[in-house]
């Protein structure tokens, strides 16, 4: 069993699927809310991994959410002390940011909603994501993209977002997309965070068209996940 170390920013945005998948394999998570003022821990001799949740603000919002400091200094000592690393969107530019990439608006606008994402050729020859076609469905609810730190290898891009996911070494696996949603997750921030399909552009869906067969998507999705989350669930002390 690992005790595993996970970062939460917004009440909406937790391990979805995730939870079930660690539970179901006996490891212990720690959920630090840091949205309520549960602080970012001093150090990580408790913990076997570390996961870092998605939420709505930005890497840059450290004025108000001064935390987000604290996260990036976390992140710095897991990946270098090679703790299995995992990150979900806003945690996956952290890490980015962390490790020395920057996070940026993204140059094609939002991106909310089921949108296919592709393999790159690096993926192609790595043990990140071999259980995976060459291209597959995620879901999406981002307007930042990533640059990819020194040393990291890309591994999933889209039409509208080139940097979809990137991993450094064997431990550490940063995502801009969630497979971790439920279909409970995404009613929810369809309703929480409805002003963002109100933004223009070819990549933000309505809610209608990200809730039609929301049962069907989520089980699909839950396959791809289970095979994203597999090399790094291999990490784990």
């Amino acid at each position: 069993m690992t005790k595993i170390l996970v970062l939460q920013h917004h009440p909406e945005e937790g391990l979805g699927s995730l939870h079930n998948i660690l539970a179901a394999q006996g490891h212990r998570m720690e959920v630090h809310r840091l949205d309520l003022g549960v602080p970012v821990p001093d150090d990580l001799a408790d913990y076997g991994a570390l996961i870092i949740m998605g939420g709505p603000m930005s890497v840059h919002d450290t004025d108000r959410y001064p935390w987000l400091l604290n996260e990036q200094q976390i992140i710095r000592r897991a990946v270098g002390e090679e703790l299995p690393v995992l990150g979900h969107c806003l945690g996956g530019q952290l890490i980015a940011q962390a490790m020395g990439g920057q996070v940026i608006p993204n140059p094609d606008g939002p991106e909310i909603g089921w949108w296919p994402v592709t393999k790159t050729p690096e993926a192609m020859s790595s043990a990140w994501l071999a259980e995976l076609p060459d291209s597959f469905t995620l879901f999406h609810w981002h307007s930042e993209t990533f640059s990819l730190p020194s040393g990291a290898v890309p591994l999933l891009s889209s039409d509208l977002c080139a940097q979809q996911a990137f991993a450094i070494g064997k431990h550490c696996l940063a995502l801009q997309g969630h497979p971790e949603v439920t279909p409970a997750t995404v009613q929810a921030w369809t309703e929480t965070m409805a002003d963002d399909l109100q933004q223009t552009g070819a990549g933000v869906q309505c809610s209608r068209t990200i809730r039609n067969h929301l049962e069907h998507k989520c089980a699909e999705l839950l396959g791809s996940a289970m095979a994203i989350y597999r090399p790094w669930l291999e990490q784990l002390r």
